[in-house]
């Protein structure tokens, strides 16, 4: 069952926005974007994946012709995650801030 487009979560530590394509299920979704709040109102962005759906990406790249017809993967804000579902992820989230924070993990997005 697809959820809503965008879907958050509020906790002690973080705020977090996914932002869910139309067929994605927050329990099942491979491949999301997501913005990361913190309290100190700094936002950070990530792409969060399981390694198949980076497969997926990579195998589409190879009859498109991106990235040299699938030859690499590169996003910049990429959180490997072990397992599928909006769970997985913030528990990912979590082991970020619990191990030093977002910096040099995830993409600082400006104030602005």
């Amino acid at each position: 069952m697809a959820s809503d487009p965008l879907y958050r979560v509020e906790n002690q530590q973080f705020s977090a926005l996914f932002m869910l394509g139309a067929e994605d299920d927050k329990e099942t979704v491979e491949n999301v974007d997501a913005e990361l709040c913190l309290s100190d109102g700094t936002r950070w962005s990530a792409t969060l994946m399981t390694l198949r759906a980076i497969e997926q990406v990579m195998n589409r790249w190879r009859e498109t012709g991106e990235c040299s017809g699938g030859a690499y993967f590169q996003c910049p804000d990429l959180v490997i995650i072990p397992k599928d579902g909006v769970a997985a992820m913030l528990d990912s989230f979590k082991g970020i801030i619990e191990s030093g924070g977002p910096e040099g993990v995830l993409q600082f997005l400006d104030e602005s």
